[in-house]
């Protein structure tokens, strides 16, 4: 995202294999300024999140808030870098793999849990819904609208021959470019509402009490409602931002390509923006339910909140995204070493006569 709003890194992005890196270089050292910020906010939160008086062996001391920021802000780097070595394997997007075996690490545990307190059968129809909720994600993260395009035939002085028709491909538009950042968008103002419940002057007040008990229950009617609303917000928002409609008219013009029925350039430009406008409205509609589905589970079947966060929001979407992803790099990577050409460790095979 930021590649995009930059204008300085949009131009080193044009750069080529030195530009990325120059921007992994300053993703590198943002991460690890970010970190410096969160490692104290976080250790002074700890007794919020329920973390024992007795359990700071070493006191509320400067020394122990010096040692632990060091601690998390190595944790951090050593996890960028075993990131990149996973990714540089071939394996898929190492940080996006880390994240995910983090949220499937809780899976057992709220799945034992679930069990133990519901009967056979009644797991079972969950595990028949679960498999459908993953289904309609693999949907949301695999639909595409294809624009066809007509590429004209080149000619020998390096024009373009009128009325023969060329090499037709499509471009692929997705049902959901904006991926899990405005779920991610959406859950970070969330927290407004209780904040503003909490002032001096409100906190007293039934107004105050009313919104902290509405927005203090992530499953509650309202709460979800809002969320829906702001996750169908910023879709609309963050797709306008990272898919350039005018950049891909543009290299579509120079390279001598068109969409049948419609003008080179400007026109097309509109064209494009017009259907990203209307698959971002079914696309942003069918986010937000996924996301505020374990409500639905929580309230309508009474299942148990840990096992219901996986039936949806952004654990379900950046499992399945992640899993297709780097299962797409595997079979890459399982078809391209049938062919010593693509491969540094490849022997030439011998022709089979």
């Amino acid at each position: 995202m930021l590649v995009e709003l930059v204008p300085y890194l949009q131009k080193l992005q044009k750069e080529g294999e030195s530009g990325r890196k120059k921007i992994t270089q300053i993703t590198r050292w943002l991460t690890i300024g970010i970190c410096l910020v969160q490692a104290p906010s976080y250790l002074f939160g700890l007794e919020a999140l329920g973390v024992p008086a007795d359990a700071f062996i070493l006191g509320k001391t400067p020394v122990f808030y010096i040692s632990s920021t060091i601690i998390l802000v190595t944790g951090c780097i050593f996890a960028m870098w075993l990131g990149e070595k996973i990714t540089d394997k071939g394996i898929g997007n190492g940080i996006s793999i880390l994240i995910m075996v983090g949220i499937i690490a809780t899976l057992p545990q709220s799945f034992a849990q679930e069990v133990a307190s519901s009967s056979i059968m009644f797991v079972l129809i969950e595990l028949v819904i679960w498999f459908v909720i993953i289904l309609a994600c693999v949907m949301l993260v695999m639909a595409v609208r294809k624009i066809p395009v007509q590429y004209a035939r080149r000619t020998a002085s390096g024009g373009y021959e009128k009325n023969i028709f060329g090499a037709r491909q499509f471009i692929p538009l997705k049902l959901n470019a904006s991926g899990v950042m405005p779920i991610i968008f959406a859950q970070a103002l969330m927290f407004v509402p209780t904040a503003v419940a909490n002032l001096g002057s409100i906190k007293d007040t039934e107004w105050g009490q009313s919104m902290l008990a509405t927005f203090s229950d992530i499953f509650g009617l309202w709460y979800n409602v809002v969320f829906a609303a702001l996750i169908i917000i910023f879709t609309y928002f963050y797709t306008a931002i990272t898919v350039p409609t005018n950049k891909m008219a543009d290299d579509l013009k120079r390279s001598g390509g068109f969409i049948p029925g419609i003008k080179p350039g400007t026109d097309t430009a509109e064209f494009l923006d017009r259907i990203m406008s209307q698959i971002t409205l079914p696309g942003s509609i069918f986010l937000a339910l996924v996301a505020i589905f374990p409500a639905f589970v929580v309230k309508l079947l009474g299942v148990q909140q840990g096992w219901a966060l996986f039936f949806g929001g952004t654990s379900l979407l950046i499992m399945v995204g992640v899993a297709i992803d780097t299962m797409q790099q595997i079979n890459s990577y399982l078809l391209n070493r049938h062919y010593d050409g693509l491969m540094k460790s490849g022997k030439n095979r011998k022709a089979v006569a």
